[in-house]
């Protein structure tokens, strides 16, 4: 019987999951499907339910259903216990169990840059995707991680969950320059008309900024950061990285990860550097 699975998100129209893991599906012979469903939050508990009544394996959720999809749930991997975020849904063929590969994810896209653990790092946003990179980061053995957000309260939650720092918005805007690595977490930037989420006047030229947005390619964030002569890292990597993670859990196989950064990079519209 022909399997399917599905990504959930709002909004869902610009997730390239579904590509991706349909070129995986055809790659390896597998007889599956993927689909975007757009589900606003009030919808998602009767999602939900429509989607395991129609036998669905595994899905993949995004903003903002990372935490909220949680209860739902018969279980959760240990990662996602201690995220409080899930990304990953996986079917074992009695329970739905959640997972949080977005970390993992995010982490070996960084390590192909040149940075090393004992550097600084600033987290813009306190969401699922804020979480899973704080607590990633801290298991990779980064040693200062510091969490900013326009509401101060949930940025110190996380970053006492995770064993961080947190910061207020306009310290962190003051403090800028002491990050070497600036991760921004947040959904600004979907639209390429949005304000950006912290001012980076006080950037320090070489710093490494991050947006973990792939669609598109170059944020307003990330070209401010590249006009103030910055090394810029765009979501791609995470994205690719963490869906092979998904992939591997609901399959059994790895797979070929540089070919696809390629490929989501140059349909993009972008230019692929080998690293």
């Amino acid at each position: 019987m022909k399997k399917w699975y599905a990504v959930i998100g709002d909004p869902i129209a610009h997730s390239l999951s579904p590509f991706m893991h349909d070129y995986w599906f055809e790659e390896h012979g597998i007889d599956a499907t993927y689909i975007p469903v757009h589900v606003q939050p009030f919808e998602l508990e009767n999602a939900f339910n429509a989607m395991k009544t129609l036998g669905i394996s595994g899905f993949n959720i995004t903003l903002p259903h990372k935490q909220s999809i949680i209860p739902f749930l018969s279980k959760l991997d240990e990662t996602a216990v201690v995220m409080n975020a899930v990304n990953t849904v996986t079917f074992n063929g009695r329970q739905y169990i959640g997972w949080n590969t977005d970390g993992d994810g995010f982490v070996r896209s960084l390590s192909a840059q040149p940075v090393t653990l004992n550097e600084k790092v600033l987290i813009i946003g306190a969401g699922g995707a804020a979480r899973g990179i704080a607590f990633a980061l801290k298991r990779a053995n980064y040693k200062d991680v510091t969490i900013t957000n326009r509401t101060y309260r949930r940025a110190k939650e996380l970053a006492e969950a995770s064993g961080s720092s947190a910061l207020t918005i306009k310290d962190a805007e003051l403090s800028l320059a002491d990050f070497s690595i600036i991760i921004q977490t947040t959904s600004v930037g979907l639209a390429k008309d949005e304000a950006l989420p912290i001012s980076l006047e006080n950037l320090s030229m070489g710093s490494l900024v991050a947006d973990i947005i792939y669609n598109p390619l170059e944020t307003p964030f990330l070209k401010a950061a590249q006009e103030k002569n910055c090394t810029i890292m765009n979501g791609v990597g995470m994205f690719v990285y963490q869906g092979a993670i998904a992939f591997e859990k609901w399959t059994g196989i790895k797979p070929d990860t540089e070919k696809m950064i390629e490929i989501i990079t140059e349909k993009l519209g972008g230019n692929y550097v080998n690293r």
